[in-house]
């Protein structure tokens, strides 16, 4: 039992949501080591939403709600620690999810789905041997894809990936929105719209947002997704960084 007075409350309570969930089958051990490479970004931003990561999720709702057939890319992490923002952002867009695995096996696959759907999520594909097509120009087993699911979305978000499943999906002609810590990482460089920041902290005002949006026409819409800079927005994260770690100085 970790006390809330404790200074890393949230930061050790993320920790036992992860732990709970490779005990459960859905998180991978590599999944753990992931998120602690995530963490230490995590510190680097002040942990916390900044204005940057907040243009980036506003963009990212317009984006989705714009799109004719958007899909989110769900992995153990995901699962585990926002399963219900995810369902959540699902139902507002009518976006439906597809379980995606760099480490993958049909019981972790089963083990997602059902966190899923026990969190509100009404249509989940990449379970049940439907992932039986291919992302081309990807070896890994992010190459897994429904053809009714991720194949055939023009939208894809993901989140705590891998560079080369962000770059194959680009490739496949998919608008990509990417949730990550990493301004550095190749998701981050390769994504249409990199939102950095932490998923925990993402994925509710990603709902906000969407949910707003649903009373948009497409014009507005449209304005702030062509208003936004992915380059730009990656370089006032950076400089996040650079001013955080610079107010952290002991004189």
């Amino acid at each position: 039992m970790i006390p809330r007075s404790h200074p890393r409350y949230e930061s050790l309570r993320i920790r036992e949501i992860l732990v709970s969930g490779f005990e459960s089958g859905a998180v991978a051990a590599e999944g753990m080591l992931a998120h602690g490479r995530g963490e230490a970004f995590d510190y680097l931003i002040g942990e916390k939403t900044g204005p940057a990561a907040a243009t980036a999720i506003r963009a990212a709702a317009a984006a989705i709600m714009l799109s004719s057939r958007s899909i989110i890319s769900v992995n153990g992490n995901m699962a585990a620690l926002c399963s219900r923002d995810i369902a959540s952002i699902s139902k507002i867009s009518k976006s439906p999810v597809e379980i995606n695995l760099f480490y993958d096996n049909p019981r972790r696959r089963r083990v997602i789905a059902g966190i899923m759907q026990r969190a509100g999520s009404e249509r989940i594909y990449g379970v049940g041997g439907d992932a039986t097509a291919a992302l081309p120009g990807i070896e890994s087993n992010r190459r897994h894809a429904c053809v009714q699911g991720i194949l055939s979305a023009d939208t894809v978000l993901v989140a705590i990936e891998d560079g080369d499943h962000a770059e194959a999906l680009q490739r496949a002609g998919k608008r990509v929105i990417a949730i990550d810590l990493n301004p550095f990482s190749r998701t981050s460089q390769t994504a249409d719209i990199t939102i950095v920041d932490n998923i925990v902290r993402a994925t509710p005002l990603l709902i906000r947002y969407c949910a707003q949006m649903t009373a948009y026409h497409q014009e507005p819409l449209r304005t702030i997704l062509d208003s936004f800079d992915n380059k730009y927005n990656l370089d006032q994260s950076i400089m996040q960084i650079q001013q955080y770690v610079e107010s952290q100085r002991i004189a």
